[in-house]
């Protein structure tokens, strides 16, 4: 069986941080295995927390726009990883103690200037979920609902890069076609493209 031997933090960072583990495969062969996560210090980690679903570290807003719920909002923004932009959903962390929902509502004010109401839905939907698993212990819960409002910058930080878009679905087909695009973000605007189904239809299943 793979087991943990023992944990090493090498930085200590407010956001993200990254630890080293020494680790054992399942044969008993030891070696080192790197790992980022949201984490402060070790007792924070998944592997050491006992909350079951995980509290989530973010959330990501899959939000449509619009009298006839007939446009999606995303945001294009650059990212240091790339070196480029790149399509997402609006998305953010959940500040300690804060509902996930109402982190939803503030991100969402904050990036794009536009107010957000929250779906309520069952709870598998929302429940938080694995971004990289083989690289970080970063979960995130999707929150569904509508956004109105006029689009503004005004609440950027200075270290946010992006551009608010209101995508129809001719827009999404361009997008998904020509643009870098965040996967989890990816697979939600494939199923947007089903012309005349309710977007979120699945939601009442």
């Amino acid at each position: 069986m793979s087991r943990l031997r023992k944990l090493h933090q090498k930085t200590n960072t407010p956001y993200l941080n990254y630890y080293e583990m020494e680790v054992e495969d399942r044969k008993g062969n030891a070696f080192s295995y790197y790992m980022a996560s949201r984490a402060k210090k070790p007792e924070d980690l998944k592997m050491n927390t006992l909350e079951r679903p995980d509290r989530p570290d973010g959330v990501t807003i899959y939000s449509l726009y619009g009298e006839k719920r007939d446009r999606v909002v995303l945001v294009r923004q650059y990212r240091y990883t790339l070196g480029d932009y790149i399509y997402e959903f609006p998305a953010g962390l959940v500040e300690p103690g804060e509902d996930f929902r109402k982190a939803a509502v503030r991100e969402m004010k904050e990036e794009t200037g536009l107010a957000f109401t929250p779906r309520n839905v069952d709870e598998m939907y929302e429940k938080p979920f694995y971004t990289t698993i083989g690289m970080t212990d970063e979960c995130c819960s999707m929150v569904f609902g509508e956004a109105t409002g006029t689009v503004s910058r005004d609440g950027l930080e200075d270290t946010e890069d992006l551009d608010v878009v209101l995508a129809d679905r001719a827009e999404i087909r361009r997008i998904l076609r020509e643009e870098r695009v965040a996967v989890m973000c990816a697979y939600m605007l494939m199923h947007f493209l089903q012309e005349g189904a309710d977007p979120f239809g699945f939601l009442e299943t």
